[in-house]
């Protein structure tokens, strides 16, 4: 690998780490929040969908943006934003301010969602092979030092736009340390078959003999498997559904379900996170040896049985190896929809990873109120089950996944 191609890597993990000092910078801070403006339960799950709804404004406007102004420029600009987003909401000082902060912060998210996967997806074609795991796991990395830099500051009593705001500069340091690495946008080239439609020509041995620089957008738009795209975007809704079960209600399983001692209630997203991270780490040399199928298959099943075991625990640590369990089967699945996801566009311009990336927010809006719903009718620990069937309701996708990232030389 080129000494550019490197450096492009670790600009594009810093770029994921942005995403999630961002993410956990609001999420661990929800109490703090929920006190200074005295939210009750429901109010409070109203102002977290806010996030994601409007985060799937954000990926549909850098769908659009992207093709005129490229990935590096708008991720660069969105990377900024949600640092800009999570100091503003901790230092509003009423909900006038409040809520269109939220807003900022849930349109920069979602604009970065998507670019940084573009970009990721980028690199990892420049590789040859699957890496784009490992940039999640950044994502997992900066997201449990957010959680224990808010741990500290609320331990040492600092006021919330301090702490919020601190976590806010790290990001901003790293995002603006990292921008200039980031891969710069290029004309896609065309495949032999495109030249073929586009000029008439015979199919040549290879795509340098006739250098057109992109198809035109209705063969391109002819080209995308819309099909298999939806199979990939609806195992990411799964796997977000899961998530945010996890996310919203873990904490409530252990503490109202199990009786949990003072300060182990945290400890299911903890694990979650935890062996998330893990998986990560190793999720790309998995995939070299048995492929993306097989991957997200395996890790449906491991996700399924740990809802499973969340559900029927009888103690809490065994709810929280549960956790363990889902957060390490279900880590896969995101990073592997997002390469095969640029795989299936051929036009490079990232509008299916944008397409993919919505689906990513249907599934934590549904995921936070279908666990409450289901609870509070047949109670918490039956409610579990639920995202353990949807879990195995990845398996019939898995051939969506069964893709490869472009060589470089292509």
């Amino acid at each position: 690998m080129s000494v550019e191609n490197r450096r492009a890597r670790m600009a594009v993990a810093a770029a994921y780490a942005v995403q999630g000092l961002g993410f956990a910078g609001v999420v661990t801070q929800v109490p703090a929040l929920k006190d200074r403006f005295g939210f009750d339960e429901l109010e409070l799950s109203l102002v977290l969908l806010t996030v994601p709804v409007v985060a799937g404004v954000g990926s549909v406007l850098a769908g659009v943006l992207v093709p005129r102004l490229g990935s590096r420029a708008v991720l660069r600009v969105a990377g900024l934003g949600v640092c800009l987003g999570l100091a503003l909401i901790g230092a509003a000082s009423s909900l006038y301010l409040f809520f269109p902060f939220v807003a900022l912060f849930g349109l920069a998210v979602g604009a970065v969602d998507a670019t940084m996967n573009m970009q990721g997806v980028a690199v990892q074609e420049r590789y040859g092979r699957s890496i784009i795991a490992s940039f999640h796991a950044w994502w997992s990395i900066a997201g449990i030092a957010a959680a224990l830099i808010a741990s500290v500051t609320a331990w040492a009593g600092w006021p919330l736009w301090l702490a919020m705001g601190s976590v806010a500069l790290l990001g901003v340091l790293v995002a603006t340390a990292a921008g200039p690495a980031l891969l710069a946008d290029r004309p896609a080239p065309a495949t032999a078959s495109e030249i073929t439609l586009l000029e008439g020509l015979p199919a040549p041995g290879t795509a340098e003999e006739h250098p057109v620089t992109a198809p035109t957008a209705p063969v391109a738009a002819a080209a995308i498997r819309w099909a298999a795209v939806t199979m990939v975007g609806i195992a990411v809704m799964i796997m977000y559904i899961g998530e945010s079960s996890v996310s919203t209600w873990s904490g409530v399983l252990l503490d109202d379900g199990l009786q949990a001692a003072a300060g182990v209630a945290p400890l299911g997203w903890a694990a979650y996170l935890g062996w998330q991270l893990v998986g990560r780490v190793f999720a790309d040399r998995v995939v070299g040896r048995v492929g993306p199928s097989a991957t997200v298959g395996a890790g449906a099943v491991i996700g399924a049985v740990g809802f499973a075991v969340a559900s029927v625990a009888p103690v809490p640590w065994l709810a929280i190896v549960g956790f363990a369990l889902v957060g390490l089967g279900l880590c896969v699945v995101v990073p592997l929809a997002f390469s095969a996801a640029g795989a299936l566009d051929p036009t490079g311009s990232g509008v299916v990873i944008a397409r993919v990336n919505l689906f990513n927010y249907a599934g934590f809006v549904v995921g936070s109120a279908l666990i409450g719903v289901i609870g509070d009718s047949v109670g918490l620990r039956a409610a579990f089950v639920v995202p353990a069937v949807l879990a195995l309701g990845i398996l019939p996708l898995v051939a969506a996944f069964r893709t490869r990232p472009a060589l470089a030389a292509a």
